[in-house]
């Protein structure tokens, strides 16, 4: 069993999460609490599995999901993820939404 799960939302930081999700920026800078959508916005993206079960940890999935709607540009697998995992249609994502009223040159 991984020490990740005894960990509690209290006590995660930035420093447990993948070193390669911050590969833009200074991870001293960044709040993950005031920095939310940008936060999970990357986790979903470029995250392993450990990083998304700190990220379900600290935020809970109904939270995730309710920044989640506001993103404007998640993948597909990223919305169908988060989709199955609350329960909530991709279609009511705007995300979902803005992908199908966009062309796209290459595939995503």
């Amino acid at each position: 069993m991984c020490n990740f799960v005894a960990i509690m939302a209290e006590n995660i930081s930035i420093k447990d999460f993948s070193p390669h999700l911050f590969w833009d920026v200074d991870i001293s800078k960044v709040d993950i609490s005031k920095n939310r959508k940008w936060f999970i916005t990357r986790v979903l993206e470029y995250g392993l599995f450990n990083d998304w079960l700190l990220l379900k940890q600290y935020y809970g999935i109904d939270q995730i999901a309710e920044i989640s709607f506001t993103i404007r540009d998640l993948s597909k697998k990223s919305i169908s993820f988060i989709s199955l995992l609350s329960n909530i249609p991709k279609e009511k994502f705007s995300c979902y939404s803005t992908k199908q009223l966009t062309s796209n040159y290459w595939n995503s």
